[in-house]
């Protein structure tokens, strides 16, 4: 029987998404007995925490993991580096770049000069990559210059400096490549591959990877975010519909999750809540739209400032920040018209209609008189004594009893 190589792909920015993808794929190669795993890598960079975990998996895996940039115009940037180095075989497609390995903090604008703790993270961060080199025998020197520079090369220089040890145009190419070469797993143990007529399995994302996969992107966070606002807005404009809270609920406490797996600025996250405070404040206070515009400049703002693309690898997008704030101030310019034009419309139900209006003595009684008015029956009192039949105004209220005045027919 013909062994198995799995062939797992990540692409995109390295993430708890990438992590469990990865803890699969080592947990389906054991099950088959796979007797190589294929990693193919495409990612602008990630989390430094989701790196380490796949950095400590692929190190410590019973079996040879290959790391391979691909396809063309793929790179292996920031976190890829770490990972790249940390596998038993690196590989890159022709066109591919690695590098560019220097930690990115949220806290410190571009310009200025790194904190005490930035220059510990720098040196930590050098010091990872500097035992991923001893330990798979690459280019140290290099390595210090990918974390402290911001180096990166392309895939023909990283093969002349010995960061990679080959260069395959795909997939069937690297098998080739492959077959015959020696590999150290551990201390004791040295493997040679066999890669020829082997059985390729190319392994999909499973549901928890998905799922992850799509909670764990900083726009779908932010829409989250979005849906639990709006949702719970829209219950508080129209108490008891029930469905807009309940969507309002359900997404916020998944934006929580994933919030809770992103690192995010807490300025940013700050600016959001000051803003969604001030736009909740439109509906109970009457600020002629002042509040729900602040609101709306501060939601802003902080959405653009709550998630940093280098340290991530992507963001939200500026186009649909700009869309939802477009959204709001539509929004929000109806919602103070309605509120405008009801001050403005006289009241249509209610005692404070009947004033005014004529009404009908229909009884004399001890302390006053019982009048119809609109089919309706009230107690009355007037100044002027009434007959019976006459016809009344009612000009106010004591209490709960009409204050009526004869009307006076002319002869």
């Amino acid at each position: 029987m013909a062994s198995s190589v799995l062939h797992v792909s990540i692409q995109g920015a390295i993430s708890p998404a990438s992590v469990a993808h990865l803890q699969h794929a080592f947990s389906h190669a054991s099950t088959t007995q796979a007797s190589l795993i294929i990693l193919e890598l495409d990612t602008p960079g990630g989390l430094l925490e989701s790196t380490r975990e796949m950095v400590q998996e692929i190190t410590n895996a019973p079996f040879p993991v290959v790391v391979y940039v691909s396809p063309k115009g793929a790179r292996a940037a920031s976190a890829g580096t770490y990972l790249l180095y940390a596998s038993h075989i690196a590989a890159m497609a022709p066109g591919t770049n690695v590098g560019a390995a220097t930690p990115v903090s949220l806290a410190s604008p571009q310009d200025a000069l790194p904190s005490a703790m930035e220059k510990k993270v720098l040196a930590d961060a050098s010091a990872y990559l500097q035992s991923l080199a001893e330990l798979r025998g690459r280019n140290n020197e290099w390595a210090q210059k990918a974390v402290k520079d911001g180096a990166s090369i392309s895939a023909n220089t990283a093969l002349g400096l010995g960061v990679i040890d080959l260069i395959a145009e795909d997939i069937p190419a690297l098998l080739v490549a492959l077959h015959g070469t020696s590999v150290q797993l551990n201390a004791t143990t040295t493997l040679t591959l066999e890669t020829t007529d082997v059985l390729l399995e190319r392994l999909e994302p499973d549901f928890k990877t998905t799922f992850l996969s799509i909670i764990s992107n900083p726009t779908f966070a932010y829409l989250l975010m979005l849906l639990a606002l709006y949702g719970i807005f829209f219950e508080l404009l129209s108490p008891g519909a029930i469905l807009p809270g309940l969507v309002g609920l359900i997404s916020g406490f998944l934006a929580l999750y994933a919030f809770n797996l992103l690192p995010f600025n807490y300025a940013g996250l700050a600016l959001i809540g000051l803003g969604v405070a001030l736009m909740i404040g439109e509906v109970f206070v009457s600020g002629f739209g002042i509040f729900g515009i602040a609101g709306i400049i501060a939601f802003s703002l902080g959405s653009v400032l709550l998630f940093d693309a280098q340290t991530l690898g992507n963001s939200i997008s500026i186009p649909l920040i700009i869309a939802v704030a477009l959204v709001s101030v539509t929004f929000f310019v109806y919602v103070m018209q309605m509120a405008l034009s009801s001050r403005s419309i006289k009241a249509t139900t209610g005692t404070e209609t009947l004033i005014g209006q004529e009404a009908k003595v229909v009884k004399i009684t001890e302390d006053g008189y019982l009048v119809e008015s609109h089919g309706e029956l009230w107690t009355g009192a007037s100044h002027e004594p009434l007959a019976l039949h006459q016809r009344v105004e009612i000009t106010g209220f004591k209490g709960l009893k009409l204050t009526l005045k004869p009307i006076h027919t002319k002869e």
